[in-house]
Order: structure tokens, then C-alpha cells, then sequence
């Protein structure tokens, strides 16, 4: 339905910031413009860390692949961390394909070879390799979401995930320390809204390009990983997001979207709300 509470005299909601994350649970990248496409930004999560087999690693048993960064080049990507330094691997692999298994999705990959697997266990401590998703491998949605097939990178679910600056500010207000954006791993975060309006968000237009806002993203315990340590700070602020923003699907923070077309975004572009609808079934206090 068509927001009627919409004033156009209200500030202008606009993206603040522009987050892409190379390899799925590695170090995110703030970028001012990002290229959106089925799958998510271009160059984001199209990366993975997997065991010996084929079993993908995230921050929830790996805090450590917070501190890992990627940054792409050319035909060469630069990954580093602390304490082994840095290597360069192909922007496009032609290694060996694979099968790898994401939640209970299995998806066709390319191994990146054995020097970036050495360096990778090194860091880590455990046998580990670095895979990649060219752009022929399907992963789609479990469902159809606007009509047509729809499809994700190695993200947990879906391509994009939204944030609204205030959501964050309303949420440190409840926290003794406040928490940076970057322990949601959003891809786009919005300002100029109220806090939590994009609970109510359907469909959006960012610069020219439209974007379905499928469902609230249930959080869990990579929230608690301080992404500059690569370790854990405790159960903050999962805690106290279970006191304020409980449902029967889990503690909601954050929107999932998928692109409606194809196109640039940039940090400063006017997000347009076209629909909105109810937003979920918060339980305050946490009670069940």
C-alpha cells in the first residue's frame, strides 16, 4: 500500500553509506558507489572461506575472517591480515570447479588453488580454502520474491541488506557502550528516517534503481564480533536487541532486499519510499 503518513516537506531519506563485504565474512569495504546486480553489489560475498569439505566458515565459529581484508584490482585481488602479511591471488580464477555447501544451498565454485588454501590455514589455524562463485553459477532464491528468479551471492540469504542510521542510534540509546554500523554488515545504510521505518518498507528507489524489501533480518551472534578485533565483546549488543526487538522469527535488526533492475548507486542518492506495509510483530521485553 501507499504510505499516506509520507510528508513531502519530511527531510530527504538519502544513502549515507555503501558497504561491500569481498569475501563472505571478511572485512568490509566502504565504497562511495557500488553497482547493483541480481546476485548483490558487484564484487560482494562472490568470495568464500570452506573447510576440507566444501563447508562454508562465517564470524559465528570464525571471528578471526573479521580482520581478513580483500581488495580487488584489476585482474588481481590483494588479501592480507594480521600476522601473515598479504597475497595476491586472480580476480577471476580459473581453478578447479567445486561444489560448496552454504546453509542448505549447494552451489558451484572455483578453488582458488592451494597457495591462498596455505595462507588461509595459516591464519586461521585450520584447514581451510578460498573458493569463488563466477557469475555462471546460480543460487536462487528459495522463492520467488518480484515475479521472476531471483538470486544470491554467498550472502546467508538474500543480496542486499538495509539499515537505517537512526535504527542504530535509537539502538545505542539502550546499549552502556554503543556499537559501530559495521557489526550488522549492512550493504546500504539510510539516514534521514525515523528509527526503525524501514520495518515498514516494501519497495524503494535509490537513485534510478528499485529494490524490494523482502523481509526483517533476524540477527544472531556475528553481532557481537568486534569487526576491528576479530573477536567477541560478549552478548552485545544481541542482548539487548532481544529485550527490544523480538518476534516469533527472531531478534529483527535491518532489511533484506533484492534489486528490481540493474544500475549504480551512490553514497548521497535520495532513497524514495513507493510502498509500505505493517511492520512486524515486535514482543517488547523479550517475553515469548
Amino acid at each position: 500500500m501507499n504510505d499516506p503518513l509520507i510528508s513531502k516537506d519530511a527531510p530527504p531519506r538519502v544513502v549515507t553509506e555503501l558497504w561491500l563485504y569481498p569475501i563472505k565474512s571478511g572485512r568490509g569495504v566502504r565504497v562511495e558507489r557500488a553497482v547493483a546486480e541480481a546476485k548483490g553489489f558487484r564484487g560482494d560475498r562472490r568470495w568464500m572461506v570452506v573447510d576440507e569439505r566444501g563447508v562454508f566458515f562465517s564470524q559465528r565459529t570464525h571471528p578471526r575472517l573479521a580482520l581478513i581484508s580483500a581488495l580487488p584490482r584489476g585482474d588481481v585481488m590483494t588479501i592480507a591480515a594480521p600476522g601473515v602479511g598479504s597475497i595476491e591471488i586472480p580476480a577471476d580464477p580459473a581453478g578447479e570447479r567445486c561444489r560448496v555447501t552454504i546453509w542448505d544451498d549447494a552451489v558451484d565454485a572455483r578453488d582458488a588453488g592451494d597457495a591462498p588454501a596455505r595462507w588461509l590455514s595459516a591464519f586461521l589455524g585450520v584447514p581451510a580454502r578460498l573458493v569463488f562463485m563466477p557469475e555462471e553459477s546460480p543460487r536462487p532464491l528459495r522463492r520467488e520474491i518480484t515475479g521472476k528468479g531471483d538470486e544470491a551471492s554467498f550472502a546467508d540469504a538474500y543480496p542486499y541488506l538495509l539499515i537505517g542510521q537512526e535504527s542504530l542510534h535509537s539502538l545505542s540509546a539502550h546499549l552502556a557502550t554503543p556499537v559501530r554500523m559495521d557489526r550488522f554488515r549492512p550493504n546500504i545504510v539510510v539516514g534521514g528516517c525515523d528509527p526503525y521505518e524501514e520495518d515498514t518498507w516494501r519497495r524503494i528507489r535509490i537513485g534510478g534503481i528499485l529494490f524490494h524489501v523482502v523481509k526483517p533480518c533476524a540477527r544472531c551472534v556475528v553481532t557481537t564480533v568486534d569487526q576491528g578485533s576479530g573477536s567477541s565483546d560478549g552478548d552485545e549488543p544481541l542482548a539487548t536487541l532481544g529485550r527490544i526487538r523480538r518476534t516469533g522469527n527472531g531478534v529483527l535488526f535491518g532489511q533484506n532486499c533484492v534489486a528490481g533492475e540493474k544500475g549504480e548507486v551512490r553514497v548521497g542518492d535520495r532513497v524514495e519510499v513507493i510502498e509500505t506495509g505493517p511492520p512486524p510483530p515486535i514482543r517488547p521485553g523479550g517475553m515469548p
